[in-house]
């Protein structure tokens, strides 16, 4: 038996059926797909391009805007050599940073080349003043020689006879002799190594005290 719905009931029913449908969402529309391939050609398609895979892609909507970006698929060898070259160009990057960063200590010591070569003379002068007092000890041991010989020659006819404590005084100054005169060679060495240092920080110097291109960089 067919059961009469009162109208007043009916008529909100069918309001609410007419305001359900109204508010549901309209499905999206399809995006076309877009990029260039290897050899240039601009693909589009209406789902992500199989030629493409290995670059960017585009979603746009149906006004032609970018809905999105799909970033490339990359195997695992590809990856791994992708992110070895970020490592790289970030190591590049830090090492730009780092030289920059001395150049301005570099300008900020050495504002001119008078006070480069006063800190040039100065280091000079330490190694000078040690390699003196060296020269010194050294005369000082062939005074000690000059004596030595002149008792040998009491047994200049019998060499046998001399006292052991004077062979030993002549063994001890040839070997001091030979220490002085090993660390004399050192300083000379260390002198050229200093020059070397000090010509190298001017050639690196001279474009930034003629305001080169590492003159901005210097001054932030």
């Amino acid at each position: 038996m067919r059961i009469p719905v009162p109208a007043r009931l009916l008529s909100t029913a069918l309001a609410v059926a007419a305001f359900g449908a109204h508010a549901q969402p309209a499905p999206p529309s399809p995006g076309i797909y877009t990029c260039t391939d290897a050899r240039g050609r601009t693909l589009t398609a209406d789902r992500p391009i199989a030629d493409c895979l290995d670059r960017e892609q585009r979603e746009l909507g149906p006004s032609g805007t970018t809905r999105r970006k799909l970033e490339p698929s990359y195997s695992a060898r590809e990856q791994a050599e992708r992110e070895e070259r970020a490592r790289q160009a970030e190591l590049q990057r830090l090492r730009a940073l780092e030289e920059r960063r001395r150049e301005r200590a570099l300008l900020a010591r050495f504002p001119n080349v008078a006070a480069h070569e006063r800190e040039r003379g100065e280091a000079l002068a330490q190694i000078d003043v040690v390699t003196q007092a060296a020269r010194k000890r050294l005369d000082e041991l062939r005074g000690e020689r000059q004596r030595i010989d002149e008792e040998l020659e009491f047994y200049v006819k019998d060499p046998s006879k001399a006292p052991d404590s004077l062979r030993r005084k002549q063994d001890d100054n040839l070997k001091s002799v030979a220490v002085q005169n090993r660390f004399i060679g050192e300083q000379e060495d260390e002198k050229r190594r200093v020059n070397q240092r000090f010509d190298e920080e001017q050639m690196r110097l001279r474009p930034l005290w003629a305001g080169g291109p590492a003159a901005p960089a210097a001054a932030r």
